[in-house]
């Protein structure tokens, strides 16, 4: 009944996700930009799709790949540097930039910490505790500084034209500031939603 329960959510918000790319599709701000920054979303859904009858996940990780997803589609319709909530934030808090790419950055450390925690927790010997902890934040770093390059290739390929999706808003420290949100984004995530996430395991294994 579970297994059930967790497949008709996984398909609404898949179905979500996927109209959500559809929408934004039809004029985002800067094609290129939307392409980059939607591309995980597309690849993610068609993994979750193969692999749920095999690999289901916990309906934890499922809502907060819904949320990362999100996340992504609204900054790649709008590129990071435009999106209007983090206008409004600017203008509230008086910063000097948008700092909605903070908050990509931030999710690109919490949800993967939880779905990296949740493979190594039943695909390996490790149990919940100090070393799966460092692994999976570890784990969370280098994919960020992964991303960082990508961005750097990108740049490189593309020259004037990746501007928008590499977001710097003229921040020198831009590349540092992604990986650190990234890094505490992975440590809150654990540390906020561990005991659920175990109950969560307990549910789908038990």
């Amino acid at each position: 009944m579970n297994l059930e329960r967790n497949r008709k959510e996984l398909i609404i918000l898949m179905t979500l996700a996927t109209l959500g790319l559809g929408f934004t599709a039809i004029d985002p701000y800067d094609r290129a930009t939307w392409v980059l920054e939607v591309a995980p979303v597309i690849i993610g859904v068609i993994l979750l799709a193969l692999t749920f009858g095999r690999f289901p996940l916990t309906p934890l990780v499922y809502r907060l790949l819904f949320l990362h997803a999100l996340i992504l589609i609204v900054g790649g319709y709008y590129t990071y540097a435009r999106v209007p909530p983090g206008f409004w934030i600017q203008e509230l808090l008086n910063f000097e930039r948008n700092h909605y790419d903070r908050l990509g950055h931030f999710v690109q450390g919490a949800v993967p910490a939880l779905l990296l925690r949740e493979i190594l927790l039943r695909c390996s010997p490790l149990q919940a505790g100090a070393w799966t902890f460092v692994l999976v934040t570890s784990m969370c770093l280098a994919f960020s500084a992964l991303y960082e390059l990508i961005e750097w290739w990108v740049a490189v390929f593309a020259g004037g034209g990746a501007v928008a999706f590499l977001g710097t808003q003229g921040d020198p420290w831009d590349a540092q500031w992604d990986m650190f949100m990234a890094l505490i984004g992975a440590v809150l995530a654990q540390v906020l939603f561990s005991r659920l996430h175990n109950r969560a395991l307990a549910r789908l294994v038990g």
